[in-house]
């Protein structure tokens, strides 16, 4: 290879290495993307199965966005800054909004936690053959007990 061939390879590689990364640093969003994620302003559900005529406008104005070549988050920038946060269908990441995600998780983490620690326990007190606790009978309860089972044996 002549020291020019081997330049234009070199130079060649060095470009298509540089414009991957780039390339892929900020995709162009689509529209089914963003659909689910932006709230209809009248309906108060998500665009995706809202099917108001504003919905149809919001949708025309999100593929606006699209064309013009902003992101993802550009997009939902524009959208709260012209209505608001409730225009998204998540909830902001602090306080109130935050909590009602993450309660709700750690309500059932809690409790498969409890059935892993509890249900051995109640598996060992069935296979060792533990009566279930309960008050002690006198001597009179327990023959009453025993007199009442024995009518309805047969």
């Amino acid at each position: 290879m002549t020291f020019a061939l081997r330049t234009i390879v070199l130079v060649i590689v060095a470009v298509l290495l540089a414009a991957g990364p780039a390339a892929a640093g900020t995709p162009r969003p689509s529209f089914n993307d963003l659909e689910d994620e932006v709230m209809c302003d009248v309906c108060n559900v998500p665009l995706n199965i809202a099917e108001a005529p504003r919905a149809d406008q919001q949708r025309r104005e999100i593929r606006g966005l699209i064309a013009r070549g902003l992101t993802k988050e550009e997009i939902k920038e524009r959208l709260v800054a012209r209505y608001g946060p409730a225009i998204l269908a998540t909830p902001e990441r602090r306080g109130f909004a935050l909590a009602a995600y993450l309660v709700p998780i750690a309500v059932v983490a809690g409790l498969v936690i409890a059935g892993v620690v509890l249900l051995p326990r109640w598996r060992r007190r069935a296979r060792d053959g533990e009566p279930p606790a309960g008050p002690d009978l006198s001597g009179a309860d327990a023959q009453r007990l025993d007199e009442d089972l024995a009518r309805y044996r047969p």
